[in-house]
């Protein structure tokens, strides 16, 4: 989503950073679009998002710690299909951190808006994501939370974001809470045991749960109430009935209860891929993701010019579920 910030206000500074826009918000803080205050630009791929956190969590000494390591780990990670960590300050009196702006919808909205994706929009998401889970998997980064909403769809292709950034805030909550946090409909059954049980195994059973996702509209292990999600996930019981039949076997695979019997994340992008599904081209996105990844774009456009120029942006019209 993308919405404007208050009317009427002076232009907030995170850093270098001048927040331009509201992406959106979770349990550590709020997500914002932004540009360098000395370097003002209309040009989407030039902004960044940043995100700060909770003003419970500034105080916290223990998420600050865990924010630091998080923060040293995502610097690790990189390549085409992960939303590169910009800038961070684990120090600064409301800790933050900046990451590439990709100016699109996120798996999740987009499957809301305009339905699931056709089958080769699935397998050619699913490679991507897989190629980008083994090369952070190749440097001992595990993502932990792979769901719709850390998948953002980009012109050239999708991009994971928050690679281990919410661990901060959760290993806090577990800490505080004792509970189980994070989207249960696309936990691996190792994430019920606890974080040293999950491995890259896990990545790709939420992976596979992900693309179940993007097939047919809905998770395979339902949205009903939590304990009945535990439940089947624990036992690996996925539905897949909406899911069409040419991607069921592959999807299966990644969904088994044993994670020694789930492919890893380079032969899922290998069994994916297919004859040639991982050519050089123009990504199959369908024309309804092309649509709001128009809309994206411009939103962001509009926003660069009027910071650039100086002029308010309470117009700005709000993109995607609030």
């Amino acid at each position: 989503m993308l919405e404007a910030l208050p009317p009427g206000r002076p232009p907030r500074l995170v850093g270098p950073y001048r927040l331009l826009a509201r992406l959106g918000a979770g349990g550590m803080g709020e997500v914002h679009l932004a540009c360098r205050a000395d370097a003002p630009t209309a040009d989407p791929y030039r902004m960044v998002a940043v995100k700060t956190v909770r003003g419970d969590l500034e105080v916290d000494g223990d998420f600050r710690t865990r924010f630091r390591r998080e923060i040293a780990a995502a610097r690790t990670v990189d390549g085409p299909g992960v939303a590169r960590l910009v800038d961070a300050d684990a120090d600064a009196p409301s800790p933050w951190l900046a990451t590439e702006y990709v100016p699109g919808p996120s798996l999740a909205e987009a499957v809301v808006r305009t339905g699931p994706l056709p089958v080769a929009a699935v397998r050619a998401l699913g490679a991507a994501l897989a190629r980008a889970l083994a090369a952070v998997h190749g440097v001992q980064v595990l993502h932990r939370d792979l769901k719709p909403a850390n998948v953002l769809l980009g012109a050239a292709g999708p991009k994971l974001i928050d690679f281990g950034i919410a661990q901060a805030f959760e290993a806090t909550a577990l800490t505080s809470t004792g509970l189980v946090v994070g989207s249960p409909g696309f936990m691996a059954p190792e994430h019920l045991v606890g974080s040293r049980a999950v491995v890259p195994a896990s990545d790709v059973f939420c992976l596979g749960a992900v693309l179940a996702f993007a097939a047919s509209g809905r998770g395979p292990f339902h949205d009903d109430e939590m304990a009945a999600v535990i439940y089947r996930i624990s036992r690996a019981e996925a539905e897949l009935d909406g899911v069409p039949e040419e991607l069921t076997p592959v999807l299966e695979r990644c969904l088994r209860l044993d994670p020694a019997e789930r492919p890893t994340a380079a032969g899922l992008a290998a069994l994916l891929d297919g004859d040639g599904g991982g050519a050089p081209g123009a990504f199959p996105w369908p024309g309804g993701v092309l649509s709001l990844l128009a809309e994206y774009g411009e939103a962001a456009r509009t926003v660069g010019e009027a910071a650039a120029s100086g002029a308010g942006v309470a117009d700005l019209p709000t993109l995607g579920p609030v």
